[in-house]
């Protein structure tokens, strides 16, 4: 299993779909993983720190595993099936491992609230990392630019 860390979310054009980046800790691919609107709004709320009066879903989750003290430990990018990623909550409960599958966006989701790492299979980043040649660094620097900016407001349909 490969380390992640999330780069964050955008909007891609021209086809207005949702992408969470993520990026090898001790290396230079990159993961980008293609998204809902709801799941990158979530996302986006969880990385800048909004506060909503009500829970999402998200949220939600969290606070129901905490209550049942449920300890998520990890998610996990399992694999890239005829272009669907998969992913698996990694959690523990009285010592005991608990692996619930879920789509990665709602994992990711999860990830940040919880504030636990983000891994991939190697083989999923074999098969779906990019590398980013130095040509393309401008790129990755106004990519990290429009995060710092995009408020959640931007991903609503």
């Amino acid at each position: 299993m490969i380390e992640l860390e999330l780069v964050g979310v955008r909007v891609e054009l021209p086809h207005n779909q949702p992408i969470v980046l993520l990026k090898e800790r001790a290396g230079d691919r990159f993961l980008p993983i293609w998204i809902g609107a709801v799941e990158a709004t979530s996302i986006a709320f969880a990385l800048q720190g909004v506060a909503t009066a009500r829970p999402m879903t998200h949220d939600l989750m969290r606070d129901l595993l905490t209550s049942l003290e449920v300890s998520v430990e990890r998610i996990v990018v399992t694999e890239l099936r005829e272009r669907t990623f998969y992913a698996e909550i990694q959690m523990t409960q009285d010592g005991d491992a608990v692996v619930v599958s879920s789509r990665p966006s709602d994992a990711i989701a999860l990830a940040v609230r919880a504030t636990v790492p983000i891994y991939a299979d190697e083989a999923v980043l074999e098969e779906a990392g990019i590398e980013i040649e130095d040509d393309d660094e401008q790129e990755v620097e106004q990519f990290k630019e429009f995060l710092d900016s995009v408020t959640p407001e931007d991903f609503k349909e």
